[in-house]
């Protein structure tokens, strides 16, 4: 039998579930053995297929809309976050909800909300349908917040007032794109009021730069990750920039060895929604044919965490 060949595996650290993510899915959990199944939940909890798959077995039940929902189980408002009009019509149901939203999305919501207080003209930078953004529009008023996805946007926006703007920021963006999108607002209004801290959140930050520096050193990146999680699509933009071939794949399974074929550096990384059991399973599905070394590259150490609803501590 031939000797495999050696492959390098550069492993991107930070990877994986962020602390918001982690948070999401406890909740979840948490709530199904409190309470029993099933557990509704509105929207996926995050943007994973295989996350969404395990919690279904355990008894929860993912819809799209709160009318889905019977009033007498709970339901979960998905990481992503909810127009303020979901939690009411749960309230006017008399509905038992525990909202999930992670912090530093709820965060950007604040922020939109003290920019509406003071009468400025907001501005979303974001994409379009995307849940989180369906959200952060959804806290104020019809009008009261502009979308903007592309720089082409912000150097054609024509607020009232030029004066008087403020932006805030979908938290799961590329850091690149955002900073022209930002650049080019600023050109336009020198006074545009900004968030007092990045609102991309640390998380996909971390994993953008850890991509940055593992695709500098790898012919081909994987990034573990389903199609619909914005900050893992990201992570393959930002790899394909820094110069690696890169490949969103949700699992071992839509590896193509083709993709490979050449290579002696391979980075591998995983959205911020794609549990640690997908990385290890490509690795494995790369050692059937490879004779594989892997080296972790450290880019930032992650110490964040966040608090369970009070419902669920304990």
């Amino acid at each position: 039998m031939p000797s495999r060949p050696p492959i390098t595996v550069l492993l991107a650290s930070p990877r994986g579930f962020c602390a918001g993510v982690d948070r999401a899915i406890q909740i979840v959990e948490r709530a199904i053995e409190k309470y029993g199944a099933p557990v509704y939940v509105r929207h996926e909890i995050v943007h994973n297929r295989h996350v969404v798959d395990r919690l279904k077995a355990l008894g929860a039940v993912f819809v799209e809309e709160l009318d889905e929902c019977p009033v007498d189980r709970p339901v979960v408002f998905s990481a992503h976050g909810v127009p303020k009009s979901v939690p009411a019509a749960a309230k006017d149901r008399r509905m038992l909800y525990l909202d999930a939203t992670c912090p530093l999305v709820s965060k950007v919501h604040v922020e939109a909300g003290r920019h509406f207080d003071a009468g400025r003209e907001i501005v979303l930078i974001g994409h379009a349908g995307h849940p989180e953004v369906v959200g952060t529009m959804g806290q104020l008023p019809d009008g009261a917040v502009t979308l903007i996805e592309t720089v082409a946007d912000a150097q054609t926006y024509q607020p009232r007032n030029p004066a008087n703007v403020a932006f805030v920021t979908q938290t799961t963006l590329s850091v690149d794109d955002t900073a022209d999108i930002v650049g080019a607002l600023r050109a336009r209004f020198p006074e545009i009021a900004a968030p007092h801290k990045e609102d991309i959140c640390y998380a996909t930050t971390n994993r953008q730069e850890a991509v940055k520096t593992v695709a500098g050193r790898a012919d081909v990146l994987l990034v573990l990750g389903s199609a619909n999680s914005s900050n893992s699509v990201r992570l393959a933009e930002v790899g394909l920039r820094s110069g690696a071939k890169s490949y969103l794949i949700d699992d071992a399974d839509g590896l193509d060895f083709g993709w490979i074929e050449g290579a002696k550096v391979v980075g591998v990384t995983a959205g911020a929604s794609a549990p640690e059991v997908l990385v290890q399973g490509v690795i494995d599905r790369l050692g059937e044919r490879f004779a594989v070394t892997v080296e972790e590259v450290d880019a930032a150490r992650e110490t964040v965490t966040f608090k369970l609803p009070k419902a669920l501590a304990g």
